[in-house]
């Protein structure tokens, strides 16, 4: 069999070897980086075009952040709620999704200091580039808050227009007393959507 042991390789590019005989031991260093490298594996020292840091992450100390990311799930879960049936609960969410959103997105610069310089913004607005995600999160929060309010306040609404039917349904005792309910809805979409199934 042919012998397939690889051919030596030079120890510089072996960061665990050895050093060579008279050179003394030193400290482990990074490799500064060439190509695509950018010089230790972590990304810690990226850069943006600035010349700065890179974008900063989600700070869930931050409660402007947190708002945007409560309205998202709240405004999410309230959406749900009311596609299957739980008005109540869609529109407690709905509205604490509403809040949320709105106060995430509403995140104004602090007042002036006293020497008249800008102040620092504050909120969204201090992220920079980074605010991106968060104000797609407060955005998404109150588009489906939005859709979760308009679910639940349609199904009162029905429940109101049709109280007699509800009751009927509710009042009935048997399966057919039951299906006599959908003699009170009418001849439409609104009506076969509403009416007891067999």
């Amino acid at each position: 069999m042919p012998d397939r042991r690889q051919p030596d390789s030079p120890t510089d590019d072996n960061p665990f070897a050895a050093p060579p005989e008279g050179r003394p031991d030193q400290p482990w260093q990074p490799r500064s980086g060439g190509g695509g490298d950018n010089g230790d594996g972590d990304g810690d020292d990226r850069k943006d075009s600035d010349g700065g840091r890179g974008p900063a992450r989600w700070d869930p100390t931050d409660p402007i952040q947190r708002r945007a990311r409560y309205a998202l799930l709240a405004g999410m879960w309230g959406f749900f709620f009311g596609i299957f049936g739980i008005p109540s609960v869609g529109l407690l969410l709905g509205a604490l999704a509403l809040y949320w959103g709105i106060s995430a997105l509403r995140g104004k610069p602090a007042p002036a200091t006293a020497e008249g310089a800008p102040a620092a913004p504050t909120g969204l607005d201090a992220l920079g580039p980074a605010a991106r995600p968060q104000r797609t999160a407060a955005v998404s929060g109150l588009v489906t808050a939005s859709l979760a309010i308009l679910l639940a306040f349609s199904s009162y609404a029905l429940q109101l227009a049709y109280k007699d039917f509800y009751v009927c349904r509710d009042d009935a005792l048997t399966k057919s007393a039951e299906l006599q309910c959908n003699s009170l809805l009418p001849d439409n979409l609104v009506g076969d959507v509403l009416k007891v199934r067999q």
